[in-house]
């Protein structure tokens, strides 16, 4: 065989070769490369409920406690309850405490108490503020605060003005509002002493004592 021959006989070998590599795949079959291994399904993130409103104090616990914990009657703790409770419904906390005030044109007052929530255990807290105003006098009290629109212990702690125009004798009751955001906290005092007069200020509720009530 001369070397045109073989030449010619590579050349359609070749070709036969190309056109065999050429040939579509069969049916249901691609020429894509393989996929690696599918990858797990996402677990979506599960959604938590919210946590629950905190729960209410009926207007007979607090009438009681009030009584228990201030010395007076049921009447009398009753008469100061209505009135806050007509005003805001029920509270969602109370604080059982004591304080002492005094003044002349300028005023000071320093308080410590257990914060109550139900289901949840008590809290020490204490508080301090200035007030300014026609007020004169002196006077220690024991104080049952309700608490409105509090949902857990820690929101108590911040700053909360207040107007009081009440009038301090002995064994006298008086009630006042203070209010931050929606937080509103209404103050019951039964006082051993003497203050007469009206004042602004705000009380600053904390976790431990501070002298400095400014």
């Amino acid at each position: 065989m001369d070397r045109r021959t073989l030449i010619l006989s590579g050349i359609a070998t070749l070709g036969a070769a190309g056109a065999a590599s050429a040939q579509p795949a069969p049916s249901g079959q691609t020429n894509m490369p393989i996929a690696g291994p599918t990858p797990p399904p996402v677990t979506p993130t599960p959604a938590y409920a919210a946590n629950p409103p905190a729960e209410t104090f009926s207007r007979e616990e607090i009438v009681n406690n009030v009584s228990d914990f201030l010395g007076v009657t049921a009447e009398t703790a009753g008469g100061a309850v209505e009135r806050v409770f007509k005003d805001n419904g029920r509270p969602t906390a109370y604080i059982a405490g004591e304080e002492a005030s005094g003044a002349v044109a300028l005023g000071l007052r320093y308080g410590r108490g257990l914060l109550y929530m139900k289901g949840k255990p008590p809290v020490e807290i204490w508080w301090q503020g200035p007030s300014v105003g026609w007020d004169v006098g002196g006077n220690a009290s024991r104080v049952f605060t309700l608490c409105y629109n509090l949902q857990y212990p820690d929101a108590i702690f911040q700053r909360f003005p207040g107007v009081d125009g009440s009038a301090y004798f002995i064994g006298g009751l008086g009630v006042n509002y203070q209010r931050a955001n929606d937080i509103i906290l209404a103050p019951i005092r039964a006082g051993v002493g003497m203050r007469l007069g009206a004042n602004v200020g705000y009380l600053s509720y904390s976790r431990q004592r501070h002298w400095w009530p400014f």
